[in-house]
């Protein structure tokens, strides 16, 4: 496909200036807790939904023993509201001592010992957002210390309460000063969401030598609207963003809320399949203890959760917009495979949808077609027309590979077998759908 050119190679020329702390070489999985339960402390009357010690430990209850873990789900990130009003008497930041008892360390020792990961937030500023304890410049070494004591994994970095100056010099400082603790800590900046999301104002070369990930635009919320107007910026502003994603460095569109109560089945599919094809993190943030069959089935879908992890980590473009109202999205995937999301902005009926894979700049030759949430596989010439059905604020996503390429890959696989290689050996060099 021609249009794997342009975005390849602005890719390739990025990577020479990634953070180089050697984490988050794909996308980030796992649970945030701000959209869904954003900054309930009245822990005496509504204790199932407060923030404090046992809500995390749930959660982490729920990745470890109920699949999430084993499909990549590990971080559970703790957000704004956690902090006790005032810092300890070696000014330190410390966790409100009635919401988390044991502390942020015994957190940590949680997650870790059920194979999973910490997050914690902060907010380059005099407070965060909620009003608890910011980082402000002469705070940063201090803080992003203790963070280390405390063993956690990563930190969210928000900007409330600073002006564009202090943020110019706050966060490559905390960048430095979580590098310098010696523990492997992964950044989020919130940078770029405060500037705008785009340059001039917003300078990704030095974003993507300090950061592992960042928030590029406004928070999201529970609705379908939420949604909409974020893939909407993303996919407007996509020649931008796309040459400064990849391995280690990745835009953040925000939380996935599959699970809440803002979407419909057709709607938590399309967010699903959207924040695949950016090549997204994917943070849930839902109730994994009360959370529908349907919704988990979507957030636990292997082939949509392989496509989102493909290792070249190249994010995804909108290729065709119909006056129908049907558009096009796709991305490119190792192993010369490939996503197709077809997404209908109708509010009326399915539509039914034609087209071929030539009209979609695929070249000459027959393609194996797997539907990602129907779990159909078809055979398909370039030339040849089809029909996808497209529901109502709804999407059709395919993982696109040629057959050719599927025979040389079960050859590979019969030799390796020969070979005694195990499955997790293979898991790096073939796409995930054959595995």
């Amino acid at each position: 496909m021609h249009l794997t050119v342009p975005v390849f190679a602005s890719t390739l020329l990025m990577a020479t200036v990634a953070l180089d702390n050697g984490l988050m070489r794909r996308p980030p999985m796992g649970w945030l807790a701000w959209e869904r339960f954003r900054c309930d402390i009245d822990c005496e009357h509504d204790p199932k939904n407060c923030i404090r010690q046992k809500l995390f430990t749930d959660m982490a209850d729920r990745l470890s023993e109920d699949g999430w873990r084993e499909l990549g789900y590990v971080y559970v990130n703790i957000d704004d509201c956690w902090a006790s009003m005032q810092r300890d008497e070696h000014g330190r930041l410390q966790a409100d001592p009635k919401r988390f008892p044991g502390g942020i360390s015994r957190l940590s020792r949680y997650m870790h010992d059920r194979g999973l990961k910490l997050g914690i937030y902060g907010d380059m500023g005099t407070h965060t957002c909620g009003g608890y304890p910011g980082t402000p410049l002469n705070k940063i070494e201090i803080d992003a210390q203790t963070f280390a004591d405390w063993e956690v994994d990563m930190l969210k970095f928000d900007g409330c309460y600073s002006n564009a100056t202090e943020q110019e010099q706050g966060y490559p400082q905390m960048s430095k000063a979580l590098n310098a603790t010696g523990r492997p800590i992964a950044y989020s900046c919130s940078w770029p969401a405060y500037q705008g999301g785009l340059p001039p104002k917003v300078d990704y070369s030095l974003l993507a030598k300090i950061c592992n990930l960042w928030r590029n635009y406004g928070d999201i919320q529970d609705s379908w609207e939420s949604v909409l107007n974020i893939v909407d910026w993303f996919f407007e502003n996509q020649e931008v963003l796309i040459a400064v994603a990849g391995p280690g460095r990745w835009n953040d569109p925000d939380m996935l809320i599959i699970g809440d109560f803002g979407l419909s089945m057709d709607q938590s599919r399309a967010q699903m399949a959207f924040w695949a094809i950016m090549a997204a993190p994917l943070f849930m943030s839902n109730d994994l203890r009360s959370i529908s069959g349907g919704a988990r089935n979507i957030l636990q879908n292997k082939m949509a959760i392989g496509i989102n992890q493909d290792p070249l980590g190249l994010q995804g473009r909108r290729i065709l917009k119909e006056k129908s109202g049907i558009e096009v999205f796709w991305r490119q995937l190792s192993n010369d495979a490939s996503a197709l999301v077809f997404f209908s902005r109708r509010t009326d009926m399915p539509y039914r949808y034609q087209t071929a894979l030539g009209k979609l700049n695929y070249t000459t030759g027959s393609y194996k077609v797997h539907d990602v949430f129907s779990e159909t596989t078809m055979t398909l010439k370039e030339s040849t027309s089809f029909v996808v059905s497209v529901n109502p604020t709804g999407v059709v996503m395919w993982y696109v590979s040629a057959p050719a390429k599927a025979n040389r890959l079960h050859q590979f696989l019969g030799n390796a077998r020969l070979r005694g290689l195990a499955r997790d050996d293979l898991s790096n060099v073939i796409p995930p759908v054959f595995l």
